[in-house]
């Protein structure tokens, strides 16, 4: 089966290369492709958080993994691509939780998106209390270590 996406809106920001940390700083901005009417952000400014999924169009195909060392750190263990929020992904799809800055027009201005300049975004949703984790969320403790500077 072949998937066929078209992307609905595009990145705007100052970061240009993928680095994994200091993203805390990086203020983005999310603009409408020609062919959605402006009415899908329609009460967009109700919510305070969205989820943005978005495509890594900048990933080879070459470096694409299914399991590895998280960021090639020979201290974490091996661990499978769906065991990562890495960009190599088998199909190159990213996800982030961003806090709704502004609504403006055609545009939405948002923090914590981990994007680069350009990317396309593939869908916007908002943030529903009722679909958030009912459970303590458990994670190892590499994860911590590798993420210390990433929202810093």
């Amino acid at each position: 089966m072949e998937i066929t996406l078209q992307p609905i809106a595009t990145v705007k920001n100052s970061r240009t290369e993928p680095i994994d940390d200091h993203w805390e700083t990086i203020i983005a901005e999310i603009e409408l492709a020609d062919h959605i009417p402006t009415e899908a952000f329609s009460n967009i400014s109700n919510f305070s958080h969205l989820e943005i999924i978005y495509y890594f169009d900048k990933v080879k195909k070459e470096d694409i993994v299914f399991s590895g060392h998280p960021r090639g750190n020979p201290d974490y263990p091996m661990t499978g691509i769906f065991g990562q929020r890495k960009k190599d992904r088998p199909n190159t799809i990213g996800l982030s939780t961003v806090e709704l800055l502004e609504h403006n027009g055609r545009t939405l201005k948002v923090k914590f998106l981990d994007a680069i300049d350009g990317t396309p975004v593939l869908d916007i949703k908002p943030v529903f209390k009722e679909f958030q984790p009912k459970t303590e969320i458990k994670q190892p403790d590499w994860v911590a270590d590798l993420m210390k500077n990433y929202w810093k």
